[in-house]
């Protein structure tokens, strides 16, 4: 007997629609799979199986996070597949903090109403994302909860499990005086401030299709552009270099994130003349008359993620990561935790 209720149906919920999606979203989902996969989607638990070899005290490492506000300039550009790239990035990128390889993913989806097209293409995000992070998307929820959520919103956060030896483990008070500060550049605004950003640009009464001289594409395209994800090139600089601190630059910006990598005591001494920063930083600072601390201490800036390494491993680590990334300041003494100069 084919699984449906009518009465449910009737009721807002339409459960033959998530099993069409589910349906559809198998391909995306395919393409994650990797070694430690044990089971596939459709059980009751992902199942995964971790590689040990090497590793003589494993620790595991996890990170949960959602894609906020910025869902919201998928509603209106109808643009559905690249939020997931954002939901992953949130959750790996606070994993490798530590120095973990992520393992796997799950996602949660909640929507008004299940189309089971447009959630193959949040999914299809969301396997680009655990494509790029290497890890595999073993399982997720796709809750469609009429009354709650307007027929065509949506919400979606994810969770993530890495791995990492525990003697491998990034230790903050390993750093000290003189160490270098790089940073890792940024795709954009990433997945955070986006409160501010739409009332700045007043995104439900402007065209997001329109081109922005400034900014060389349209203001949707800038506003909807994926939160990069680091995991390799950070994973690549770690077996290389000794880092001894990372910070994962998200919601409250260099002011909140940089002393999280910092022991107390020492300060972040940023070069802001260093920075390269997209236009669509200088254009929400003059459209929104936004203070300069109050830009640090909302977006990245430019910087999606910042390493701390000794001055002597500075241009190994930079040889290491390239094009993505430059050194904008270095480790003193003080209690400021983070000085802009």
């Amino acid at each position: 007997m084919i699984s449906h209720s009518d009465s449910y149906r009737e009721s807002g919920v339409d459960i033959t629609a998530g099993y069409k999606a589910v349906e559809l979203m198998k391909g995306h989902v395919a393409r994650t799979m990797t070694l430690g996969v044990v089971s596939g989607i459709g059980g009751f638990g992902g199942l995964f199986e971790p590689d040990l070899t090497g590793i003589k005290n494993p620790v595991l490492v996890s990170g949960t996070d959602g894609v906020g506000t910025k869902l919201k300039i998928a509603f209106l550009t109808g643009i559905h597949n690249t939020v997931g790239i954002d939901c992953v990035a949130m959750c790996v990128n606070d994993v490798i903090c530590s120095g973990a390889r992520p393992l796997f993913f799950l996602d949660y989806i909640a929507l008004g109403k299940n189309i089971p097209e447009k959630v193959a293409s949040i999914v299809e995000g969301v396997s680009k994302g655990c494509v790029d992070a290497g890890c595999a998307l073993i399982g997720g929820e796709t809750a469609e909860m009429p009354g709650f959520y307007a027929a065509d919103e949506y919400d979606l956060a994810g969770f993530c499990v890495g791995l990492v030896d525990k003697s491998r483990i990034l230790d903050r008070d390993k750093v000290s005086p003189g160490d270098a500060v790089i940073a890792l550049k940024s795709s954009g605004l990433h997945s955070n401030g986006f409160s501010l950003v739409r009332k700045v640009f007043d995104v439900e009464n402007i065209n997001l299709d329109a081109y922005v001289e400034e900014l060389g594409e349209s203001i949707g395209a800038a506003l909807l552009r994926p939160t990069r994800i680091y995991v390799k090139p950070v994973l690549e600089l770690i077996d290389a270099v000794n880092v001894k601190s990372i910070a994962n630059i998200t919601g409250g910006g260099f002011f909140e994130n940089i002393p999280r990598a910092l022991p107390e005591g020492l300060t972040a001494r940023i070069d802001k003349g260093a920075l390269i920063t997209p236009p669509i930083f200088d254009l929400l600072r003059k459209a929104g008359e936004i203070p300069e601390r109050d830009m640090f201490n909302t977006f990245n800036m430019g910087v999606g993620m910042v390493a701390i390494v000794d001055k002597a491993d500075c241009d190994k680590a930079l040889e290491v990561l390239g094009d993505l990334a430059y050194r904008i300041g270095s480790v003193v003494e003080g209690s400021e935790r983070v000085l802009l100069v």
